[in-house]
């Protein structure tokens, strides 16, 4: 058990908890940061980003990832690798029980984000890394001049889809509906591959395959017709990419925080109703997921923070009572 009690501790290094590191650290608070796999988060697996300010041409989720951990870093904040398997949010001081050791903070910022959705159909999970994906960056490489198909409408499969079109032989779009549901730009990016088609109205059903994904059944939700999809004979095997949304890394909390749909419920300064604790990111309730949101709740999450450490520290060295939650406190703009 670690005997250091950090001002913040912030529970993932996706771009939320990295920025709210580097807003932290500015600050001069002492500060660690909890990840319990990968920096990054979902933007690892995120092949090319083209709508985050000044991201530079042909920029990449890691090439991203990789700058904002170096400027965390210069700002002092620490970085544990660990999953937290326990949090006590209440009182003044916030404890975190992890695998590897116990954590203890003034305030807590959770930015833990979300998993991919699994689409649900018979030998999925079997069949995970067998031909089953959910990472495009990760394993489209896998499935050169091979056929891959890619479940979901939204931006993210869309992008992927038009990602994976380097690598696969063919690549089609089974969505669930008669269009997509992606931003009208990258629809028209996807219109005009050539090696993108579109399978509307469909649903996989099962996956099935000897150690390797081998053959599919596809239902159309319309005319309730089901389809045997088969691996190319000289492949062998083909890819399934699922982009169908993904669920929030909330459960640990459920307990202590209001949830709604699993995300955890802030106000507009990514206030939770436990003082001291604060939410960012995708884990959050909020109408925009992307690399810029998250950002920029990390950004207002660390400044909250601040705010909410000066006024304890004020509060024990005067040993006065603070009459309101020290969480209602606001920050003035910083540049």
């Amino acid at each position: 058990m670690q005997d250091k009690i950090y001002d913040v501790i912030i529970i993932g290094a996706g771009p939320a908890g990295l920025s709210a590191a580097i807003y932290a650290g500015r600050a001069r608070l002492s500060t660690l940061l909890i990840e319990k796999e990968k920096d990054g988060g979902q933007i690892v697996i995120t092949a090319e980003i083209d709508n985050y300010p000044g991201s530079l041409l042909g920029e990449s989720g890691p090439s991203l990832v990789g700058r904002m951990v170096e400027q965390a870093e210069r700002f002092g904040a620490e970085k544990v690798y660990d999953t937290v398997v326990e949090a006590d949010l209440l009182g003044d001081i916030k404890r975190l029980k992890g695998k590897k050791g116990e954590y203890a903070a003034r305030s807590i910022i959770i930015a833990s984000g979300a998993h991919p959705r699994p689409i649900g159909c018979i030998g999925e999970k079997e069949l995970i890394g067998k031909g089953v994906s959910y990472c495009a960056t990760c394993d489209g490489a896998f499935f050169e001049d091979m056929d891959i198909y890619v479940i979901g409408g939204g931006d993210t499969a869309v992008e992927e889809a038009i990602y994976l079109a380097k690598y696969g032989r063919k690549v089609t779009v089974i969505h669930r509906r008669d269009q997509l549901r992606a931003i009208k730009s990258i629809q028209d990016r996807a219109f005009q591959n050539p090696k993108l088609d579109f399978m509307w109205d469909c649903v996989i059903t099962q996956l099935e395959g000897d150690g390797i994904l081998e053959k599919m059944t596809i239902k159309n939700l319309k005319s309730g017709k089901e389809t045997v999809i088969h691996a190319n004979e000289e492949d062998g095997t083909f890819g399934v990419f699922c982009f169908v949304g993904y669920i929030p890394e909330s459960s640990l909390f459920a307990k202590q925080l209001d949830l709604r749909n699993g995300y955890i419920i802030t106000d507009d300064n990514m206030h939770t109703e436990i003082p001291g604790v604060f939410a960012a990111g995708d884990i959050r309730e909020k109408s925009l997921r992307q690399v810029i949101t998250a950002a920029s709740d990390g950004a207002i999450a660390a400044m909250e923070a601040n705010a909410y450490i000066e006024g304890y520290c004020l509060v024990n060295a005067g040993q006065t009572i603070l009459q309101q939650p020290l969480a209602v406190m606001h920050t003035s703009p910083v540049g």
